[in-house]
């Protein structure tokens, strides 16, 4: 008889929870490539009007130099240490380097570990020492389809601070 009573007191629980849960697929608008281009060029135009120095890659990912470091930048093949905090244009973190290892550092072979096309674009505007902000476009990163916890056409913005650079040879 306990065991019963426990089970029923267990989905009687379970279902008290469910019940509360909010159901956000209502309250979910569909995002769209027209929605965040208007947030980026909102986004742009602020930091433009709050005097920082917006630069854009060949390929379309904007960045923010915050300081500035010296020697070589990276180029494919070579592998990067770098410290980094991935949120987005709302301030919501997604991702950060201090989530995978104990030093806070992530290290990657430029162009030759699986990344995000903007990542790769923009982490060659670092050198040694320099932190900058990259500002990636949906189309670098993750498009129309999101990667949970990121939306469908999502911009994505990276600090990141290049710790070394070991050249490949």
């Amino acid at each position: 008889m306990k065991l019963v009573t426990r089970l029923l007191m267990m989905a009687f629980a379970g279902v008290l929870v469910v019940s509360c849960l909010e159901d956000r697929t209502d309250d979910m608008i569909e995002r769209t490539a027209a929605m965040e281009q208007e947030e980026l060029a909102i986004y742009l135009d602020t930091l433009a009007q709050r005097g920082f120095d917006v630069d854009t890659t060949e390929l379309g990912v904007y960045y923010v130099v915050d300081s500035l470091g010296d020697g070589p930048f990276p180029v494919s093949g070579d592998t990067c240490t770098v410290k980094y905090t991935g949120f987005l244009l709302g301030g919501y973190i997604f991702d950060a380097s201090m989530y995978h290892s104990a030093d806070s550092t992530y290290q990657f072979v430029l162009n030759e570990t699986p990344m995000i096309e903007g990542w790769n674009d923009g982490v060659q505007t670092i050198n040694k020492g320099t932190t900058s902000y990259l500002i990636i476009p949906s189309d670098l990163a993750y498009g129309s389809a999101g990667y949970y916890p990121i939306r469908p056409y999502e911009t994505l913005i990276f600090k990141v601070e290049m710790v070394e650079i070991k050249q490949a040879y």
